[in-house]
Formats: structure tokens, C-alpha cells, sequence
């Protein structure tokens, strides 16, 4: 079988002019904004040499909580943002914007 006849799914509905709803749109956007933001707390707290149960402890959550977070199986609320940049010892920056979706937490200066 000539495997080069395989074609991603999205590439056969590119191809055939498909276009997503606003609804998927919208639900994809969401899902992008959740791995950028697990990824930039994964990242901060790799940065930092901190365990989830040791980042757990910082922020007062469960190593589960941050498990989830981490996994992009949670959605923050904004005590829990605010929780979890004090935990990494940093300030949290969110970019939204139409073709723009950024997450960072940036180091506090040393005192």
C-alpha cells in the first residue's frame, strides 16, 4: 500500500474548502490557552527545581491540583492564578488577542 496516499484530515478538508464552526473555533482556542498555560507552570517550576508536591505546598493545593493544572485538565480560577504565581515566585502575563495567545510567568527581581 502506497502510504503516500495518506493525507491528514485536515489537509483532506483544506482541500475541499471546510471550514470550522465558531463554536470549534472557539473550543480549540480554549484548549491552546490551557497547554500554554500547563506548559508555562510545568516550565516555571522545572526553572525552579520544584516538585508538583513541593510546588503543592508552596501554593497550599494538592500535588493533584497541580497535576491537573499541569495537564491542562483544570481551569484557574483567579485566586488560583494568583496562588500559584506567588508559589513560583513570579508574576503571571497573559497576552489575548486575535492571533495572539501567550502565557509567561516572569521571575520576580531578588529583593
Amino acid at each position: 500500500m502506497n502510504h503516500a496516499r495518506w493525507k491528514p484530515a485536515r489537509e483532506k478538508k483544506a482541500v475541499a474548502g471546510y471550514t470550522e464552526t465558531a463554536e470549534v473555533e472557539g473550543e480549540r482556542a480554549e484548549i491552546r490557552l490551557a497547554m500554554a498555560f500547563a506548559k508555562a507552570v510545568y516550565d516555571r517550576r522545572k526553572v525552579l527545581g520544584l516538585s508538583q508536591a513541593q510546588l503543592a505546598e508552596r501554593a497550599g493545593l494538592t500535588q493533584a491540583k497541580i497535576s491537573r493544572v499541569e495537564g491542562a485538565d483544570a481551569v484557574p480560577t483567579l485566586p488560583l492564578l494568583l496562588r500559584l504565581a506567588r508559589a513560583l515566585d513570579a508574576s503571571l502575563n497573559i497576552a489575548l488577542g486575535e492571533d495572539q495567545e501567550e502565557v509567561r510567568f516572569v521571575a520576580r527581581p531578588a529583593a
